[in-house]
């Protein structure tokens, strides 16, 4: 991350520069989301401060004032102290690792001291995930179906809290981890939404609202499925290449030349940096693949919880088929074959099902013959066989088929 991903008065003060008089207007005028309220204690000290101003007016008493005065002077105090804690403090949020739904995560929020005396005490982070759904509809007029969709959206907020409980030394930098467990797949945003501290004496409570915002990709919650059928998938189909040495087109490593290799397999500009003749080993080409066809038209997957079955078994199914070697590529909604050769297309593969939503396209050129998750044409070529699509069964149920014959249901 960069130096603008850094936020709080630190970050702000280092781009500023020091100045005596921007000091003196702070402290008159707090900047913008500095906020300081009083607590329980300070309520009561306030008022005892009044009770015993009161008694030394009517009292002339030295010794009454002489505690009003020290009273006064612990609250100017707990303030001048809570504006010193915070001087030179810059944080930033730093979401950890994919985000899986059903599955806890970790948020990191890195502070640092820019201080050069004065360490820090006792600074506590709120924060916040939410659908972005609710936070565009935060921004939108308050009407009834806004106030639904907020109402709905707010059952999946998680909001916490991470407190620094050792001293932040000057100079010095540390990292809080806030766990939290996703509710639901989507584009989601984690939210720092404010920074407090009650030190020194918990008179006063000081806040400093950040509205620093993240997006995060959310990925579908792993379910349980049964493979009834179609152990192994055709012979003939396209293939997809392997780590294992054959005679595909893809280069997989070099070895050195040994006696009967065929010499068009020589690597020469290889052989002439090392000094010695190499060898090209390809990856072989394996049959036993599948290709993943997700299909979402509107018209059939019309149950919202149906429908994250759908994601959550394609994503799960996905990874186990990846594990063991069998998965050859993935389909979404008609585009092109994108093949899984390396774990970061299964990756993008499930960051695609967590912004996948129902399209409403009714008779699409891309809707394959026989309808959406029927079985292929007898005439298809074998290029198409071994295809896994997906289909609804009864109010909650998610059949997959390969080929047209039901082989797993979540």
């Amino acid at each position: 991350m960069s130096a603008a991903d850094w936020h709080g008065p630190g970050a702000n003060e280092r781009s500023r520069g020091f100045s005596w008089q921007a000091l003196l207007w702070s402290l008159v005028f707090p900047p913008k989301r500095h906020r300081i309220a009083p607590t329980v204690t300070g309520l009561f000290l306030m008022l005892t401060a009044m009770g015993i101003g009161t008694a030394a007016y009517n009292t002339a008493s030295n010794i009454l004032f002489i505690t009003l005065s020290l009273l006064l002077a612990c609250l100017l105090l707990s303030g001048l102290m809570s504006w010193f804690n915070f001087s030179g403090i810059c944080w930033r949020v730093r979401p950890q690792g994919p985000w899986r739904a059903g599955h806890e995560t970790l948020v990191a929020v890195e502070v640092q001291n820019r201080k050069k005396w004065l360490p820090s005490y006792g600074l506590w982070f709120e924060l916040m995930t939410q659908p972005r759904r609710a936070a565009a509809a935060e921004k939108a007029d308050q009407d009834l179906k806004v106030r639904e969709v907020l109402a709905a959206a707010e059952k999946l907020v998680t909001r916490g809290q991470i407190f620094m409980r050792e001293r932040l030394e000057a100079g010095g930098e540390m990292a809080l981890d806030w766990g939290v467990k996703p509710v639901r797949r989507g584009e989601a945003q984690v939210e720092l939404t404010a920074v407090g501290s009650l030190f020194p004496f918990g008179f006063l409570r000081k806040s400093i609202g950040t509205a620093q915002r993240l997006p995060v990709l959310v990925w579908p919650a792993q379910v349980e499925y049964q493979w009834t059928g179609a152990a192994s998938a055709h012979p003939g189909s396209a293939g997809r290449r392997t780590a294992r040495i054959g005679t595909g087109d893809d280069l997989l490593a070099l070895r050195k030349y040994e006696r009967g290799d065929s010499h068009r397999l020589i690597h020469w500009k290889a052989s002439a940096r090392l000094g010695q003749l190499m060898l090209r080993q390809f990856a072989a080409e394996s049959h036993d693949g599948y290709v993943l066809q997700v299909d979402t038209p509107a018209g059939v997957w019309t149950r919202p919880e149906q429908f994250e079955r759908l994601c959550s078994f394609a994503a799960t199914l996905a990874e186990d088929l990846y594990a063991s070697g069998r998965l050859r590529g993935v389909i979404v909604n008609g585009g092109p074959l994108q093949d899984t050769r390396r774990l970061r297309d299964v990756e993008a593969f499930l960051d695609e099902l967590a912004r996948l939503e129902p399209e409403g396209r009714g008779d699409s050129p891309n809707r394959p013959e026989g309808g959406w998750g029927q079985p292929p044409l007898p005439n298809q070529p074998a290029a198409q066989k071994n295809i896994i699509t997906f289909a609804p069964e009864g109010a909650q149920r998610v059949t997959a088929h390969v080929d047209g014959h039901q082989t797993a249901a979540a």
